[in-house]
């Protein structure tokens, strides 16, 4: 059986293996081929675990030779964003600082729980330093492009996990996401990007940027690979103290066409405006198919927006004090930057932008009475060019870094679970469209993603 990593879902792939069709050691050396020959051009690995990874697909072969069940996903390739830490590997965080530190002693929670099931690592990812920009164009590691077009950017910070997924080098990856790091590449790149519930998954083992906004989650292809990632990886771990006591909720079951109950609506004001006239569209396109007609204002977006940037400010600028102050030459210049601008914060000015996240956040929650789903874009724009400062956008030049996030940052700031959805786009660069729910209704919103991908809204970017 001949297995194309660019067109097969990673859980068909995983039955395939299973049912002796091929073999996790074929998969996972047609993988690594795969790296080997684009990662030049794509930079989308900083590290490549090629013994581990053989050692494990022949173990994995072995298991299913003896009947021995060996997960859901087994014999999955997976990468990571290398802020996650791999036991043996130094996790970089995209920053030269870090190089510095020693190996990881062991895996973060995801990876432990990924290779629990199956899954075999592959390398840790490119990524924006500290995990600070939307852009993936590291002083230190070098800039990931976008697999669609060449001379344009990924998005970020996890830049290369969405990458690595769009260009067929891997089904499965992880990223995180503070003020929509996940969202902003998937929509780039064109594949899913699913940020959870904040405090859902486990964040142990991974190195944060902004803790009260910090979440992890899956890149993949498709809804049920999505869905598969996301249901493995729950469960409150002791490791992380943010780490949710809730019990798990798969959402396989949850993944079925009929969605006639729910009460969904196109978010306007703040989501309405301030992007080109395509992004607008493509939530058009979505809620045409969904039979969407109401629309909701979330009041203060832009504040919440504003707020979001205070407290990641404050927070990562926290972090890095020591090094700040005494070897700010390290630094990529642009993450420097804006990490001593968050130093110089006034404390009254992130206790008000606390205090404002508490109003927002419940008068979010009194939306949500009313509707189960919100949809809205991801990004303003098309992935802009490798280098830009600055865009254009609807006729106003603006700056790349912090316009990016314009409709994803209000979201993450109250931890609302959402996941971008790559919109169909005959001979057009990819775009995504948020799906939007009430914190713990991950299944509501793979749900009306499976619905789109059923109705072929979500085919490859042509």
């Amino acid at each position: 059986m001949t297995i194309k990593l660019n067109q097969t879902e990673a859980v068909s792939m995983a039955t395939a293996i299973k049912a002796g069709e091929t073999t996790a050691e074929i998969l996972i050396n047609k993988c690594l081929e795969q790296i080997y020959e684009n990662n030049r051009t794509l930079n989308c690995f900083t590290a490549i675990t090629t013994e581990s990874a053989l050692n494990a697909a022949k173990q994995i072969d072995r298991d299913i030779s003896q009947g021995k069940n060996p997960g859901l996903l087994a014999g999955i390739p997976f990468a990571v964003k290398n802020l996650y830490d791999i036991a043996g590997l130094t996790t970089l965080a995209g920053a030269k600082i870090n190089a510095e530190n020693p190996p990881a002693t062991q895996d973060a929670t995801a990876v432990t729980k990924l290779k629990k099931a199956g899954a075999i690592l592959v390398g840790a990812l490119n990524m924006d330093e500290y995990a600070y920009g939307f852009v993936t164009e590291n002083s230190h590691y070098g800039a990931t492009p976008n697999p669609h077009d060449l001379s344009r950017i990924s998005g970020g910070s996890s830049g290369a996990s969405a990458a690595a997924v769009a260009a067929g080098l891997v089904p499965i990856t992880l990223g995180s996401d503070t003020n929509g790091s996940i969202r902003v590449p998937a929509s780039l790149c064109g594949v899913f990007g699913f940020k959870p519930t904040y405090g859902r998954l486990s964040r142990a083992g991974v190195f944060l940027f902004a803790s009260s906004l910090d979440n992890v989650g899956p890149f993949a292809r498709s809804v049920r690979d999505i869905a598969t990632v996301y249901d493995i990886l729950q469960g409150s771990d002791t490791r992380d103290p943010v780490c949710t006591k809730r019990s798990p909720e798969s959402c396989l079951p949850q993944l079925k066409q009929d969605i006639k109950d729910l009460r969904i609506a196109i978010a306007d004001g703040h989501f309405a405006q301030g992007g080109e006239p395509e992004v607008f569209t493509a939530v058009e396109q979505v809620a045409e198919v969904l039979g969407v007609t109401q629309r909701v204002t979330i009041p203060e977006a832009d504040r919440a927006r504003a707020a979001a940037y205070i407290i990641t400010a404050a927070e990562g600028a926290n972090l890095h004090l020591d090094n700040l102050r005494i070897r700010p030459q390290d630094f990529d210049p642009a993450t420097r930057d804006r990490f001593l601008a968050g130093a110089l914060i006034p404390a009254d000015w992130y206790i008000q932008a606390q205090r404002f996240r508490r109003w927002y956040q419940s008068s979010v929650k009194e939306i949500f009475n009313d509707v189960d789903i919100i949809l809205a874009p991801t990004t303003p724009c098309i992935a802009p060019l490798l280098g830009a400062e600055k865009m254009t956008i609807n006729g106003e030049e603006v700056l790349v870094r912090p316009n990016l996030g314009l409709y994803t940052q209000p979201l993450s700031f109250i931890g609302l679970p959402v996941l971008s959805v790559p919109i169909r786009r005959i001979n057009g660069l990819p775009l995504g469209v948020q799906i939007i729910a009430a914190p713990y209704n991950e299944a509501l919103v793979l749900q009306v993603a499976a619905v789109l991908e059923f109705e072929g809204l979500t085919t490859e970017v042509k």
